[in-house]
C-alpha cells in the first residue's frame, strides 16, 4: 500500500470513528437532569394512541378501525380518564407507568406548519424557528439547547446528525446498531493518533477515538444480552426499538444527559388496523422500548429524566377508504419520566370536545398546544432556563408552563 493510500484509509477510518463530531467524556452526575427526544417519523395516528372514548363522533367517523371503549376485553381501550383511553397494545408497558404517575399525554399538540409534508414539517419542527421570514437549516433547537446547557453531554443516537442537533455546538452522534463493532483495530488506532499528534485536529481525533471505544465497551453484545435476560420484562425476546432503547439508557446512565432518537414507519395510509394490526404492533414495540429506558436507568436516574415522544403531525380524524388514515395536523405528545408532576392527571394542556365544527379544516385535530411553548415551559422547570435563554432556543416563542414536572 502506498503512503498516500494509507493516509487516505486512515483519514477515512478516523472520520468513521468520530462520526460527525466528538464530545469530551465528562460523566453526568446522578443529579443532572436528562432529556431524550423520541421523534416518530411518518406522522403517527395519535387518535389511535390516546382514544377519545367519550366522543360518539369518533366512533361514527372510524366505523372499521376505532378502538372500543374501556371494558373487560383485551381489545378495549385502557382507561385514562372520563374522556380518554389508551391503546391496549400499551397495557404492559406505558399503562403501568401512567398509573404510577410516570406518563402523561398532551393532545392537540404540534406546530402551525400546514404543509402536511413529512419532510418539510419534520425540518420545520427540528429547526424550532418561526415559520415566517428566513430560516436557518443549519440551526436546530436541540443544538441551541445544548449551547445553553453543556454540549459535551449531548449525543444523537442516529446514523447522521439530525437537523435538531445541527449548529455551532459540537454534538456527537452514534449509530447504535453499529457501535459494538470497532471501526479501527489497535494498530491503526495508534497510527491515527500519531498522524494527528501536534496538529490542530489532534485533540478532536483522540476524543473521537476514545468515545468510539467506550461506546463499544459499554454496548458489548454479551453485556447487553445478560442485562436484558436479567430484566425479563416480556416473554417475547426484545427486538427492534427495545434493544436500541436499552443502549440509549446505558449511555444516558453513564455520561450523556441530552439525546435524540428517531423511529420510522408511522405512515399508515392503508390497513393500519385497530386494537390489533400493523400500528398496534408498532405501539407495542415502541412501548416496550420506552419502558425499558425506565428499567435500565433505575429509579434514581429515572426521576431525573424526561422522555418526550413527538411526530411531525397527526393524521386525519376520519378513516379513509383503505382502512387507514392520511396526513393530518394536531398530534398527541407523550411525556415520560420518574419525576413528573402529580397534579393535573395524565392528560395535560388545552383540549376541546371533538365534533365536525371543532376539527381543523373539518378533518384534523387542531393545534392548541404549540410544541415550542410546551417544551419551553418544560425546560424552564427541568433545567431552570431563563426567559432569555429560552428565547435563544425558541426565537419568538413564549414558554408555557403546563406543570409537567
Amino acid at each position: 500500500m502506498s503512503m498516500l493510500h494509507r493516509r487516505q484509509v486512515l483519514h477515512a477510518a478516523a472520520a468513521g470513528a468520530l462520526g460527525l463530531s466528538s464530545a469530551r467524556l465528562f460523566a453526568a452526575g446522578a443529579d443532572r437532569p436528562r432529556f431524550l427526544l423520541v421523534f416518530l417519523r411518518g406522522g403517527y395516528d395519535a387518535t389511535h394512541l390516546l382514544v377519545p372514548v367519550s366522543s360518539s363522533f369518533y366512533y361514527e367517523q372510524r366505523p372499521r378501525i376505532a378502538i372500543a371503549r374501556p371494558g373487560e376485553g383485551a381489545d378495549t381501550a385502557l382507561a385514562v380518564n372520563a374522556d380518554w383511553g389508551l391503546h391496549p397494545a400499551l397495557r404492559k408497558s406505558i399503562h403501568p407507568l401512567m398509573l404510577a404517575g410516570q406518563a402523561r399525554f398532551i393532545p392537540f399538540a404540534g406546530t402551525d406548519d400546514l404543509t402536511r409534508s413529512h419532510f418539510e414539517t419534520q425540518d420545520s419542527i427540528e429547526m424550532g424557528q418561526p415559520l415566517v421570514g428566513s430560516r436557518d437549516y443549519g440551526s436546530g433547537f436541540l443544538n441551541r439547547l445544548a449551547s445553553e446547557l453543556d454540549a459535551q453531554q449531548a449525543l444523537s443516537f442516529t446514523d447522521q446528525l439530525p437537523i435538531a442537533f445541527r449548529g455551532p455546538a459540537r454534538i456527537a452522534n452514534a449509530a447504535l446498531r453499529d457501535t459494538a463493532r470497532p471501526v479501527v483495530d489497535a494498530r491503526n488506532r495508534a497510527l491515527i493518533s500519531r498522524m494527528y499528534q501536534g496538529q490542530p485536529l489532534g485533540a478532536n481525533v483522540e476524543e473521537g477515538l476514545m468515545l468510539r471505544e467506550e461506546l463499544a465497551r459499554d454496548l458489548a453484545p454479551e453485556r447487553l444480552k445478560q442485562e436484558m435476560d436479567a430484566a425479563g420484562r416480556n416473554a417475547i425476546p426484545a427486538k427492534g426499538f427495545e434493544l436500541e432503547a436499552r443502549r440509549i439508557a446505558a449511555l444516558m446512565r453513564g455520561r450523556f444527559s441530552l439525546g435524540f432518537i428517531d423511529v420510522g414507519g408511522w405512515d399508515t395510509h392503508v390497513n393500519q388496523g385497530g386494537a390489533t394490526g400493523a400500528l398496534a404492533t408498532r405501539f407495542e414495540e415502541l412501548g416496550r422500548g420506552l419502558a425499558a429506558i425506565a428499567d435500565e436507568l433505575g429509579p434514581q436516574l429515572w426521576r431525573q429524566t424526561t422522555v418526550m415522544v413527538i411526530s411531525e403531525f397527526g393524521r386525519t380524524f376520519r378513516e379513509n377508504g383503505n382502512r387507514g388514515t392520511d396526513h393530518g395536523h394536531g398530534s398527541v405528545y407523550w411525556l415520560l419520566g420518574g419525576g413528573l408532576a402529580s397534579q393535573g392527571g395524565p392528560v395535560a394542556g388545552d383540549q376541546v370536545a371533538l365534533s365536525a365544527t371543532t376539527l381543523f379544516q373539518n378533518r384534523d385535530y387542531p393545534v392548541l398546544n404549540d410544541y415550542r411553548a410546551v417544551l419551553g415551559g418544560l425546560w424552564q422547570r427541568q433545567f431552570g432556563l431563563s426567559n432569555a435563554a429560552l428565547a435563544r432556543v425558541f426565537p419568538s416563542a413564549t414558554p408555557r408552563d403546563l406543570a409537567l414536572v
